[in-house]
């Protein structure tokens, strides 16, 4: 198959930037994210891990450098994730902090997406609405009543 073909059978794709305090435990998410692979329902495009140390110094983490767990993905290197992304994250990462970048399709949505594109459809906007303002928002329309 060429390029072009694979693109367009495609799913939407996503990136996030996890970071992981210090104390934290990172992990701890890796069985969902490993079962979400195993269901077909994401498809790991791209996963690179930073640490900042407690004076600031950034380094990327590798091979066996990493939790026996985070090493399953070493290797998911699509080159998404490039030096500028790492740049950007470096400088938003607390210092004790390690940080996990991951690019991946949504292969769930790949048949409407295809079906969409097909149809001469193109998404022209998308966002992601953090789960506080979700919350938020869901308190601010509940009746006053409902709240005693």
């Amino acid at each position: 198959m060429d390029d072009l073909h694979d693109l367009q059978e495609m799913g939407p794709v996503d990136y996030l930037c996890i970071e992981f305090p210090p104390g934290s435990h990172p992990g701890e998410g890796l069985p969902h994210i490993v079962s979400l692979v195993d269901r077909g329902i994401v498809r790991v495009l791209d996963l690179r891990f930073l640490r900042k140390d407690a004076d600031g110094k950034v380094s990327e983490l590798v091979g066996e450098q990493l939790d026996t767990g985070l090493a399953l993905f070493q290797g998911a290197a699509s080159g998404m994730i490039g030096g500028d992304d790492l740049e950007e994250a470096a400088e938003v990462l607390s210092p004790g902090s390690a940080a996990a970048l991951i690019v991946y399709e949504n292969v769930w949505a790949a048949p409407f997406a295809v079906s969409v594109r097909r149809a001469g459809g193109r998404v022209i906007a998308g966002g992601r609405i953090p789960v506080r303002s979700l919350l938020a928002a869901l308190d601010e329309s509940e009746p006053d009543y409902v709240r005693s």
